[in-house]
C-alpha cells in the first residue's frame, strides 16, 4: 500500500513545510514593522505578506483534499507532478504578492488552473471507480478494445 502513496505523501510533507515558511515569513514582518498579534493591518508592505499566508492556508486543505483524491482513484504520479506544480504556484504567489499586490495575479491564474486539472483528475477516478466497483463496468478495457 504504500508504495501507492508515497509520492503523495512526499507532496504533503513539502506542502506542509511551505505553509510554515509562509507563516514564519509573517512573523519575521510582524517584527520587522512591528505589528504585534492580533493586529492584521499595518504599512501595505506587512498586509501583502499576511494576505498572502492567509490566502495560502485557506486553499491548503482543498489542495489536499483534491491531491489525495486525484492520486488515490486517478493516479499517484499525476496528482504528485500536480501538486509540486501547485506549490511552485504557490510559492510564487506568495513571492510575487510579498513584492506588489499586482505580481499575484498571474500564479494564483496559474495554481488554479491545476486545482481543476485536479478536480478533474478526482472526479474521472471516482467515476470510474463507482463505474467498475457498482456496475463491473470497466472503462478502460471498453476504450482499449
Amino acid at each position: 500500500m504504500l508504495d501507492q502513496i508515497h509520492l503523495l505523501a512526499a507532496v504533503t510533507v513539502l506542502g506542509v513545510l511551505e505553509q510554515a515558511y509562509f507563516f514564519l515569513q509573517v512573523i519575521y514582518a510582524r517584527r520587522a514593522f512591528g505589528i504585534s498579534p492580533p493586529k492584521i493591518s499595518g504599512p501595505p508592505e506587512f498586509e501583502r505578506i499576511f494576505r498572502a499566508q492567509v490566502n495560502s492556508s485557506e486553499y491548503f486543505p482543498i489542495f489536499l483534499a483534491l491531491l489525495w483524491q486525484a492520486g488515490l482513484f486517478f493516479h499517484q504520479g499525476l496528482a504528485a507532478a500536480l501538486g509540486l506544480l501547485y506549490l511552485y504556484a504557490r510559492y510564487c504567489y506568495f513571492m510575487g504578492y510579498s513584492t506588489s499586490s499586482s505580481e499575484r495575479l498571474a500564479p494564483i491564474y496559474f495554481s488554479t488552473g491545476v486545482l481543476w486539472i485536479l478536480i478533474v483528475a478526482s472526479a474521472l477516478g471516482i467515476f470510474h471507480f463507482f463505474l467498475s466497483h457498482y456496475m463491473g463496468l470497466n472503462v478502460l478495457q471498453l476504450l482499449t478494445a
